[in-house]
């Protein structure tokens, strides 16, 4: 294959577009094309289920990537473009129109998609929240004078509700576990968030099940397995995302919870590199064990450090996990993975604010979790952050107390 084909990025998000900016930044001189099946441009998906639903006026794309940039650093953007096969000996990228590119190397960036639920009946009423387009839709229709019903107590459909319920709607949130943010999030950061949304007058149900839906272009009614039927004007569905491997699984690459990738963000097949929401690596801060995030953070950072080993730099991605949320007036931060923990130290900083540090059996610190209003915690987050990469086994009792956390870092040196 010609060298002057160049690296094909699939998937035009947050992490292709990073990837693309870096590989220019960093002296890449070669064709770099961006591939995304949105007609738009590379744009953040976090305000999708906060600012773009807030904004009194009109919102704005929020664009990673302008045309100008784009063109300032010869980065081609195909949008509308939908991928569908890889020939992996000889090096194509084929669409479903027929086209073909041909690569030197490639990167898959394709994300996650919401879990749809089964069987539901199709309206206009019943909404996911994916993408720019899924958020205006969902802006246009929330008003003051509605009942929005919220499927799911993640960081979605939470971030969802605190939106809808800020611009006046009625909010009722049905979650089937037995409790609120029941994966990743510790359960007195949960009951936090909870007395929260309740304090600002959202109905949080827990521990119900969907068990039938009827909906027309007027509303939806929500048969719930306790007995109940919840009458809302909308259903907006938030019970997961999963990752896009089917390009990937295709050619025939590994698949494991995601396009699976070495630590270096290799995948199986030489010159095929995953990075992003659809791939799943193995973190040497944890033994290892392969995670699949879904954060804004690690779709940046892997992209950057994908474009690194593009250029053949063979980095290890050993980023600390990093997820963060705002509900209302408050912030949730997480560093680390709070399951990873045995021993849990708690710091209470005032305001209701709290931070949970996270001790592993040889009490390292691998994670700590926080929330309170505004910045409260983001100090003591980022220094955590700090902590956990540094492998720090801190005194419980500096966690605990009022110390600034900055007085651990010598001792890591």
């Amino acid at each position: 294959m010609s060298s002057d084909a160049g690296i094909l990025i699939v998937g035009a998000g947050e992490c292709g577009a990073r990837a693309a900016l870096s590989l220019r930044e960093s002296g890449y001189r070669q064709a770099i094309t961006l591939i995304g099946d949105e007609i738009h441009l590379p744009y953040e998906r976090p305000p999708l289920s906060k600012q773009i639903l807030l904004d009194a006026t009109e919102p704005k794309l929020p664009a990673v990537l302008s045309d100008i940039v784009l063109a300032e650093h010869a980065i081609r953007h195909i949008g509308g473009a939908s991928a569908d096969a890889i020939d992996t000996s000889g090096k194509q990228l084929f669409f479903s129109d027929g086209r073909a590119l041909p690569y030197d190397k490639l990167l898959l960036a394709t994300g996650a998609v919401p879990r749809r639920l089964p069987n539901a009946p199709v309206s206009s009423r019943i909404v996911y929240l994916r993408t720019i387009d899924d958020a205006l839709a969902l802006r246009a229709l929330v008003r003051a004078d509605m009942h929005v019903a919220v499927l799911g107590g993640g960081f979605i459909g939470l971030e969802v509700a605190a939106s809808a319920r800020t611009r006046g709607a009625k909010i009722t949130v049905i979650e089937s576990q037995e409790r609120i943010l029941k994966r990743g999030v510790p359960e007195p950061i949960a009951e936090t968030i909870t007395a929260l949304h309740q304090g600002n007058g959202v109905v949080v149900r827990c521990g119900v099940a969907v068990l039938g839906l009827e909906a027309d272009e007027q509303g939806v009614d929500i048969s719930l397995s306790d007995g109940d039927t919840i009458s809302a004007d909308m259903l907006v569905v938030g019970i997961g995302a999963q990752p896009r491997t089917e390009l990937a699984a295709r050619a025939g690459l590994a698949i494991d919870n995601g396009v699976a990738v070495s630590e270096r963000l290799e995948t199986s097949v030489h010159d095929i590199y995953a990075a992003g929401d659809c791939c799943s690596f193995p973190h040497p801060l944890y033994g290892g064990r392969r995670l699949r995030l879904e954060a804004w953070r690690n779709a940046q950072d892997q992209g950057i450090l994908a474009a690194a080993n593009l250029m053949g730099a063979a980095r290890i991605y050993q980023a600390v996990p990093y997820f963060w949320s705002d509900q209302f007036d408050h912030t949730l931060q997480i560093a680390g993975l709070v399951d990873e923990g045995r021993t849990v130290v708690r710091r209470d900083l005032g305001d209701g604010a709290l931070i949970l540090f996270h001790l592993d059996d040889q009490q390292r610190l691998v994670a700590a979790s926080g929330v309170g209003p505004g910045n409260k915690i983001a100090k003591d987050i980022k220094l955590s952050e700090m902590l956990i990469a540094r492998r720090v086994i801190p005194p419980t009792e500096v966690l605990a107390g009022n110390a600034n956390l900055k007085s651990l870092l010598p001792r890591a040196a």
